[in-house]
């Protein structure tokens, strides 16, 4: 009878992970290089350029390295290039990329920030309940194939402590099964939770960046609606409406709202 009790909840079990649980290869959105991928020479080529300041070269090197496939690294050298030529929206574009693709990278948020700083607009973003912000800095503490890992261990031991908890015959063994069964169980649902929200934000990606020296946003997607206000290049904006192809509705951290042209933003 606890065979076949065992089997059913291992069945079942199966069934919900694998309908809620993340391939690490699966939630990629664009082709991603690991670091075993990039080419050794054409990023030392890159480095190189950077070292003697050639940013102009190390640029376009970097450049052609992400036409084959994204990497965090060649987003922050990117960035790291973009910055030092002055070019401060184009740099925050692609630290804001590199996070994307490895949010807990604590350099990268550094020198995002150091970015962030030159720029013009100062917008003071809504208070978020203490809760929330402290989720979303758990969710973006490391990347989704993390998670995902996180996820299938913490699965399998959950499956460990379901067999101890069945079969042993010891009462404390049957105590500790049970309490870690139900720590393991919140950790499965938490990492698979986490994994697919980091997977939205690298597959919907709504966020984008200024890249216009300055632009004025309007009340409605037209050169003829009212100016409400203007941003500068380097400001970061969530897309609210996506769905046209000259313009974009979009907010601001504060709750601001407006259109502006689609060729002075570009999408993170």
């Amino acid at each position: 009878m606890k065979k076949i009790l065992f089997a059913t909840l291992l069945v079942i079990s199966i069934a919900c992970f694998g309908q809620d649980s993340l391939s690490v290869d699966s939630v990629q959105p664009l082709k991603s290089l690991s670091s075993s991928q990039i080419s050794d020479t054409t990023k030392i080529a890159g480095d190189s350029a950077y070292v003697k300041k050639d940013y102009a070269l190390a640029i376009q090197i970097y450049e052609a390295l992400l036409k084959e496939g994204e990497a965090a690294e060649i987003y922050y050298n990117l960035g790291n290039a973009y910055y030092k030529t002055g070019e401060i929206a184009k740099a925050i574009l692609n630290y804001e990329r590199a996070l994307l693709l490895k949010p807990g990278n604590n350099d990268i948020r550094a020198n995002l920030e150091i970015a962030r700083s030159k720029t013009l607009d100062k917008v003071e973003a809504i208070p978020e309940i203490f809760f929330v912000t402290w989720i979303k800095s758990l969710i973006n503490c490391i990347g989704v194939d993390v998670w995902a890992v996180w996820g299938i261990i913490s699965f399998l031991l959950l499956i460990f402590s379901l067999y101890i908890f069945i079969f042993s015959k010891q009462i404390l063994l049957k105590k500790i099964s049970f309490i870690s069964g139900i720590a393991f169980l919140i950790i499965t649902f938490c990492a698979n939770i986490f994994a697919q929200q980091q997977k939205e934000y690298l597959t919907k990606r709504t966020n984008g960046i200024i890249m216009s020296p300055s632009i004025t946003v309007r009340s409605t997607p037209s050169e003829s609606g009212t100016s409400l206000f203007i941003l500068h290049e380097g400001r970061k904006v969530s897309i609210k409406d996506n769905s046209m192809k000259e313009w974009k509705e979009i907010r601001l951290e504060d709750g601001k709202v407006g259109w502006i042209p689609t060729n002075s933003i570009e999408i993170i």
